[in-house]
Protein backbone atom coordinates (compact mmCIF):
# COMPACT_ATOMS: atom_id res chain seq x y z
CA UNK A 1 0.00 0.00 0.00
CA UNK A 2 1.41 3.75 -0.58
CA UNK A 3 2.44 5.89 1.59
CA UNK A 4 -0.18 8.77 2.66
CA UNK A 5 -0.15 11.69 5.06
CA UNK A 6 -0.87 9.80 8.22
CA UNK A 7 -0.14 13.18 10.58
CA UNK A 8 -4.03 14.41 11.73
CA UNK A 9 -5.09 10.32 11.88
CA UNK A 10 -6.26 9.38 15.62
CA UNK A 11 -5.63 5.53 16.14
CA UNK A 12 -8.24 4.07 18.98
CA UNK A 13 -6.99 1.81 20.89
CA UNK A 14 -9.91 -0.57 22.88
CA UNK A 15 -9.11 -2.07 27.09
CA UNK A 16 -11.16 -4.56 26.37
CA UNK A 17 -10.56 -6.52 30.13
CA UNK A 18 -8.10 -5.42 32.52
CA UNK A 19 -7.47 -7.20 35.44
CA UNK A 20 -10.04 -5.28 37.75
CA UNK A 21 -13.55 -4.87 36.25
CA UNK A 22 -15.82 -8.19 36.62
CA UNK A 23 -19.33 -9.24 35.42
CA UNK A 24 -20.55 -7.96 38.68
CA UNK A 25 -19.35 -4.82 37.64
CA UNK A 26 -20.76 -4.69 34.04
CA UNK A 27 -22.23 -7.86 32.45
CA UNK A 28 -20.19 -6.98 29.07
CA UNK A 29 -17.08 -7.25 30.46
CA UNK A 30 -15.04 -10.19 28.43
CA UNK A 31 -13.88 -12.54 30.21
CA UNK A 32 -13.38 -15.73 28.59
CA UNK A 33 -11.16 -16.26 25.91
CA UNK A 34 -13.93 -16.30 23.37
CA UNK A 35 -16.32 -13.48 24.90
CA UNK A 36 -13.15 -11.35 24.30
CA UNK A 37 -12.22 -12.27 20.96
CA UNK A 38 -15.75 -11.73 20.02
CA UNK A 39 -15.69 -8.52 22.13
CA UNK A 40 -12.84 -7.33 19.92
CA UNK A 41 -14.06 -7.97 16.61
CA UNK A 42 -17.13 -5.83 17.26
CA UNK A 43 -14.71 -2.72 18.92
CA UNK A 44 -12.54 -3.54 15.44
CA UNK A 45 -15.05 -2.82 13.32
CA UNK A 46 -16.00 0.20 15.08
CA UNK A 47 -13.07 2.03 14.34
CA UNK A 48 -10.86 0.51 16.96
CA UNK A 49 -7.31 -0.27 15.38
CA UNK A 50 -5.52 -1.47 18.82
CA UNK A 51 -6.10 -4.22 20.77
CA UNK A 52 -4.52 -3.99 24.79
CA UNK A 53 -5.44 -7.73 26.29
CA UNK A 54 -5.25 -9.09 29.76
CA UNK A 55 -6.39 -12.30 30.30
CA UNK A 56 -7.89 -14.44 33.38
CA UNK A 57 -7.70 -17.85 34.18
CA UNK A 58 -11.20 -20.11 34.86
CA UNK A 59 -11.89 -18.28 37.90
CA UNK A 60 -11.85 -14.99 36.23
CA UNK A 61 -8.95 -14.01 38.05
CA UNK A 62 -6.08 -11.96 36.10
CA UNK A 63 -3.07 -14.16 34.81
CA UNK A 64 -0.43 -14.02 33.00
CA UNK A 65 -0.44 -17.42 31.42
CA UNK A 66 1.22 -17.40 28.10
CA UNK A 67 -0.77 -20.16 26.69
CA UNK A 68 -4.07 -17.66 27.52
CA UNK A 69 -2.63 -15.53 25.54
CA UNK A 70 -1.47 -17.72 22.84
CA UNK A 71 -5.03 -18.97 22.39
CA UNK A 72 -6.19 -14.82 22.55
CA UNK A 73 -3.56 -14.14 20.11
CA UNK A 74 -4.77 -16.87 18.00
CA UNK A 75 -8.32 -16.00 17.85
CA UNK A 76 -7.93 -12.16 17.35
CA UNK A 77 -5.56 -12.67 14.54
CA UNK A 78 -8.09 -15.25 13.01
CA UNK A 79 -11.58 -12.48 13.40
CA UNK A 80 -9.32 -9.60 13.55
CA UNK A 81 -6.78 -9.49 10.46
CA UNK A 82 -4.32 -6.53 10.89
CA UNK A 83 -5.70 -5.33 14.35
CA UNK A 84 -2.47 -4.46 16.28
CA UNK A 85 -2.26 -6.95 19.23
CA UNK A 86 -0.77 -4.94 22.50
CA UNK A 87 -0.57 -7.62 25.55
CA UNK A 88 -0.36 -6.42 29.30
CA UNK A 89 2.46 -7.06 31.23
CA UNK A 90 1.29 -5.65 33.98
CA UNK A 91 1.94 -6.20 37.81
CA UNK A 92 -1.80 -6.85 38.96
CA UNK A 93 -1.47 -10.40 36.82
CA UNK A 94 1.63 -11.77 37.90
CA UNK A 95 4.96 -10.45 39.59
CA UNK A 96 8.46 -10.55 38.52
CA UNK A 97 9.39 -12.76 35.10
CA UNK A 98 6.17 -14.11 34.94
CA UNK A 99 4.74 -10.49 33.77
CA UNK A 100 6.55 -10.77 30.40
CA UNK A 101 5.84 -14.37 29.92
CA UNK A 102 3.73 -14.20 27.18
CA UNK A 103 6.56 -11.60 25.16
CA UNK A 104 8.30 -14.93 22.95
CA UNK A 105 4.29 -15.17 21.48
CA UNK A 106 6.00 -12.07 19.67
CA UNK A 107 3.05 -9.63 20.28
CA UNK A 108 2.89 -6.33 17.93
CA UNK A 109 3.32 -4.38 20.91
CA UNK A 110 3.12 -5.03 25.00
CA UNK A 111 2.91 -2.23 27.75
CA UNK A 112 5.31 -1.19 29.87
CA UNK A 113 5.59 0.94 33.09
CA UNK A 114 9.08 2.52 34.01
CA UNK A 115 8.78 3.14 37.24
CA UNK A 116 6.44 2.60 40.42
CA UNK A 117 3.51 4.62 41.94
CA UNK A 118 0.42 4.18 43.98
CA UNK A 119 -2.92 2.24 43.41
CA UNK A 120 -5.70 2.26 45.08
CA UNK A 121 -4.71 -0.27 47.60
CA UNK A 122 -1.59 -0.88 47.16
CA UNK A 123 2.04 -0.01 45.53
CA UNK A 124 2.36 -0.77 41.71
CA UNK A 125 5.65 -2.29 42.12
CA UNK A 126 8.19 -1.52 38.83
CA UNK A 127 11.70 -1.75 40.39
CA UNK A 128 14.47 -0.53 37.57
CA UNK A 129 16.26 -4.49 36.88
CA UNK A 130 12.91 -5.73 36.11
CA UNK A 131 11.74 -2.64 33.85
CA UNK A 132 14.96 -3.38 31.88
CA UNK A 133 14.47 -7.42 32.08
CA UNK A 134 11.20 -6.50 30.15
CA UNK A 135 12.92 -3.66 27.67
CA UNK A 136 15.24 -5.98 26.80
CA UNK A 137 12.73 -9.23 26.06
CA UNK A 138 10.88 -6.83 23.97
CA UNK A 139 13.70 -5.96 21.81
CA UNK A 140 14.59 -9.56 21.45
CA UNK A 141 11.31 -10.63 20.40
CA UNK A 142 10.90 -7.51 17.95
CA UNK A 143 7.78 -6.01 20.46
CA UNK A 144 6.97 -2.56 20.55
CA UNK A 145 6.61 -1.15 24.05
CA UNK A 146 3.95 1.28 24.80
CA UNK A 147 4.90 3.16 27.66
CA UNK A 148 2.39 3.73 30.29
CA UNK A 149 3.87 6.78 32.28
CA UNK A 150 1.68 7.41 35.30
CA UNK A 151 3.68 10.27 36.42
CA UNK A 152 5.79 12.63 34.71
CA UNK A 153 8.83 10.88 35.98
CA UNK A 154 7.65 7.86 33.75
CA UNK A 155 8.33 10.41 30.59
CA UNK A 156 11.36 11.28 31.79
CA UNK A 157 12.84 7.85 32.88
CA UNK A 158 11.52 6.46 29.28
CA UNK A 159 13.05 9.09 26.99
CA UNK A 160 16.34 8.33 28.97
CA UNK A 161 16.22 4.77 28.41
CA UNK A 162 15.61 5.49 24.49
CA UNK A 163 18.64 7.54 24.15
CA UNK A 164 20.59 5.11 25.74
CA UNK A 165 19.50 2.23 23.78
CA UNK A 166 17.41 -0.48 26.44
CA UNK A 167 14.26 0.83 24.21
CA UNK A 168 14.02 1.91 20.38
CA UNK A 169 12.71 4.93 18.98
CA UNK A 170 10.16 6.02 18.36
CA UNK A 171 8.24 5.74 21.51
CA UNK A 172 4.82 5.77 22.31
CA UNK A 173 4.11 6.93 25.34
CA UNK A 174 0.11 6.69 27.13
CA UNK A 175 -0.22 9.09 29.61
CA UNK A 176 -2.63 7.48 32.56
CA UNK A 177 -5.03 9.58 34.64
CA UNK A 178 -7.46 9.08 36.77
CA UNK A 179 -6.03 5.97 38.54
CA UNK A 180 -6.69 6.86 42.47
CA UNK A 181 -3.67 7.53 44.49
CA UNK A 182 -1.86 8.24 41.64
CA UNK A 183 -2.14 11.65 38.40
CA UNK A 184 -5.51 12.41 38.35
CA UNK A 185 -7.17 13.76 35.02
CA UNK A 186 -5.82 17.67 35.49
CA UNK A 187 -5.44 19.72 32.36
CA UNK A 188 -2.88 21.79 33.18
CA UNK A 189 -1.02 18.76 33.96
CA UNK A 190 -2.33 16.91 30.90
CA UNK A 191 -0.62 20.07 28.88
CA UNK A 192 2.73 19.61 30.64
CA UNK A 193 2.83 16.27 29.69
CA UNK A 194 2.32 16.84 26.16
CA UNK A 195 4.25 19.74 25.82
CA UNK A 196 7.46 17.91 27.74
CA UNK A 197 7.05 14.67 25.37
CA UNK A 198 7.31 16.80 22.63
CA UNK A 199 10.34 18.74 23.80
CA UNK A 200 12.27 15.72 25.08
CA UNK A 201 11.26 13.29 22.39
CA UNK A 202 9.91 15.46 19.09
CA UNK A 203 9.44 12.18 17.18
CA UNK A 204 7.24 9.90 19.64
CA UNK A 205 3.59 9.48 19.20
CA UNK A 206 1.39 9.97 22.76
CA UNK A 207 -2.41 8.60 23.67
CA UNK A 208 -3.98 8.99 26.79
CA UNK A 209 -6.12 6.61 29.21
CA UNK A 210 -8.44 8.19 31.51
CA UNK A 211 -9.88 5.90 33.90
CA UNK A 212 -13.32 5.65 35.25
CA UNK A 213 -15.89 8.91 34.25
CA UNK A 214 -13.35 10.92 33.54
CA UNK A 215 -12.88 8.66 30.02
CA UNK A 216 -14.39 10.37 27.77
CA UNK A 217 -12.57 13.72 29.43
CA UNK A 218 -8.89 12.22 28.87
CA UNK A 219 -10.33 10.94 24.99
CA UNK A 220 -11.88 14.77 24.17
CA UNK A 221 -8.42 16.32 25.13
CA UNK A 222 -6.15 13.98 23.13
CA UNK A 223 -8.08 14.01 20.16
CA UNK A 224 -8.21 17.56 20.06
CA UNK A 225 -4.46 17.91 21.14
CA UNK A 226 -3.14 15.77 18.15
CA UNK A 227 -2.90 12.71 19.85
CA UNK A 228 -4.42 9.38 20.03
CA UNK A 229 -7.12 7.69 22.26
CA UNK A 230 -7.53 4.97 24.43
CA UNK A 231 -11.40 3.53 25.36
CA UNK A 232 -12.96 0.70 26.75
CA UNK A 233 -14.51 -1.34 29.64
CA UNK A 234 -10.76 -2.09 31.47
CA UNK A 235 -11.06 1.75 32.47
CA UNK A 236 -14.89 2.48 32.72
CA UNK A 237 -17.74 0.42 32.28
CA UNK A 238 -20.41 3.18 32.20
CA UNK A 239 -21.12 5.49 29.46
CA UNK A 240 -22.24 7.94 32.31
CA UNK A 241 -23.15 7.86 35.72
CA UNK A 242 -26.57 5.70 35.40
CA UNK A 243 -25.69 3.84 32.21
CA UNK A 244 -23.83 0.65 31.54
CA UNK A 245 -22.00 0.48 28.56
CA UNK A 246 -23.50 -2.39 26.51
CA UNK A 247 -20.06 -3.08 24.96
CA UNK A 248 -16.61 -2.89 23.96
CA UNK A 249 -17.87 -1.48 20.78
CA UNK A 250 -20.24 1.54 21.94
CA UNK A 251 -17.24 3.28 24.15
CA UNK A 252 -15.14 2.62 20.64
CA UNK A 253 -18.19 4.29 19.31
CA UNK A 254 -18.54 7.49 21.10
CA UNK A 255 -14.35 7.80 20.84
CA UNK A 256 -15.09 8.02 16.71
CA UNK A 257 -18.02 10.46 17.30
CA UNK A 258 -15.35 12.78 19.15
CA UNK A 259 -12.45 12.36 16.57
CA UNK A 260 -15.64 13.69 13.95
CA UNK A 261 -15.96 16.66 16.03
CA UNK A 262 -12.25 17.32 15.96
CA UNK A 263 -12.27 16.96 12.54
CA UNK A 264 -10.07 13.63 13.20
CA UNK A 265 -10.17 10.64 10.40
CA UNK A 266 -10.07 7.72 12.65
CA UNK A 267 -6.73 5.57 11.39
CA UNK A 268 -7.01 2.22 9.89
CA UNK A 269 -4.89 -0.40 10.66
CA UNK A 270 -2.75 -0.36 7.65
CA UNK A 271 -2.26 3.17 8.73
CA UNK A 272 -2.01 2.84 12.30
CA UNK A 273 0.83 0.06 11.23
CA UNK A 274 2.25 2.71 9.25
CA UNK A 275 1.86 5.59 11.98
CA UNK A 276 3.71 3.07 14.82
CA UNK A 277 6.42 1.66 12.57
CA UNK A 278 5.00 -1.79 12.82
CA UNK A 279 5.12 -4.27 9.86
CA UNK A 280 1.70 -4.84 8.00
CA UNK A 281 0.00 -8.40 8.84
CA UNK A 282 -3.13 -9.83 7.42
Amino acid sequence: MPSTDTSDLCIICVAITGSVPTKADNPAVPITIDEQVESTQEAFEAGATIVHAHVRDDEGKPTSDPERFARLQEGLEKHCPGMIIQFSTGGRSGSGAARGGMLPLRPDMASLAVGSNNFPTRVYENAPDLVDWLAEEMIAHGVKPEIEAFDLSHIFQAVKMSQDGRLKSPLYVQFVMGVKNAMPIDREVFDFYVATLKRLAPDAQWCGAGIGAGQILLNDWCIGAGGHARTGLEDNVRLDRGTLAPSNAALVHRTVELCEKHGRPVASWQQAREILALPLRQ
